[in-house]
């Protein structure tokens, strides 16, 4: 090969590393900085092509999804001073680019570490601030809340880290702490129990009462129609009878002199003395029916 063709190709060697070392593209997932001898030139680079000066710039790239940072198990204290084994993880992400870089160099286990240390810090103050029974199920949400909002607050602050979402895993309570969370929760169901119980009574009292108000009513309601129909009922028998006798007196005593003998004489051995002349003997001794 001739000098001219090393020549060349030495040349088209040296502008094809300048043309890829002056273009870089950047990811939709991923965020970075632009420095210029290691001085910040640009911050937040958006995705897409881009380009930069060969050798003197020098592009940083970090992860710009949710990261998830599992933070190991931590002894705190309530203010009872109960221990409590806690397993907690922390949902973040890179807010301000040229913060975080200066911050943290642009390392990210330096930023967990520094996360780590506020959540624990953030959990030990907040569980001392609070009892087992609230820790465990009182108040966990509304702690949780707290502290991912305090914390979020300082992290982009100081660190340009979005805190998401802190959570506790999983709670472990030592024996004694364990009977004595169970005893008194069971006691607290057993008088929210007691109070549902004591309120149904008073339900169902008042329900009874209201039926028997109610029987009472309709019963008397049916007796005074009864009574109203009875006495219509009578009224109207005695008028029928009023009528008829007076249309003819004489058969309607008549009438009630054949129902009474019918009503003596029934019985084969029944004896009757009495006055032949007397007025039972009326119709039995007269020739025309009368006396």
């Amino acid at each position: 090969m001739s000098t001219r063709a090393t020549l060349l190709t030495v040349i088209g060697v040296i502008l094809f590393s300048l043309a890829s070392d002056a273009i870089f593209v950047m990811k939709e997932t991923e965020r970075a900085v632009l420095l210029r001898f290691g001085a910040l030139e640009t911050a937040d680079i958006a995705p897409g092509l881009h380009f930069k000066m060969p050798f003197a710039d020098e592009v940083k790239r970090f992860d710009g999804r949710i990261l998830t940072l599992d933070s190991e198990t931590q002894r705190y204290f309530t203010v009872d001073k109960k221990p409590l084994n806690v397993d907690s993880y922390v949902k973040w992400r890179i807010k301000d680019v040229a913060l975080y870089y200066t911050a943290t160099s642009g390392d990210e286990r330096n930023a967990s570490d520094r996360l780590a240390e506020r959540v624990r810090t953030g959990l030990r103050n907040e569980f001392s601030r609070r009892d087992v029974y609230e820790v465990v199920s009182g108040q966990r949400d509304e702690l949780m809340d707290n502290l991912t909002a305090s914390l979020s607050e300082v992290m982009q602050k100081e660190f340009g880290v979005e805190v998401i979402d802190v959570r506790v895993k999983r709670i472990e309570l030592p024996g004694d702490v364990s009977n004595s969370v169970f005893q008194r929760m069971s006691a607290e169901r057993e008088v929210l129990a007691r109070e549902h119980r004591a309120r149904g009574r008073e339900m169902a009292q008042g329900i009874r009462a209201d039926a028997e108000r109610q029987a009472v009513v309709i019963r008397a309601d049916a007796e005074k129609t009864a009574e109203e129909i009875r006495g219509e009922g009578d009224a109207r028998a005695t008028a029928t009878y009023a009528a008829a006798f007076n249309a003819d007196p004489e058969f309607y005593e008549f009438t009630r002199s054949l129902n009474a003998y019918r009503r003596a004489f029934s019985g084969k051995d029944d004896v009757l003395v009495l006055d032949p002349s007397s007025d039972f003997f009326k119709y039995l001794g007269a020739n025309d029916g009368k006396d």
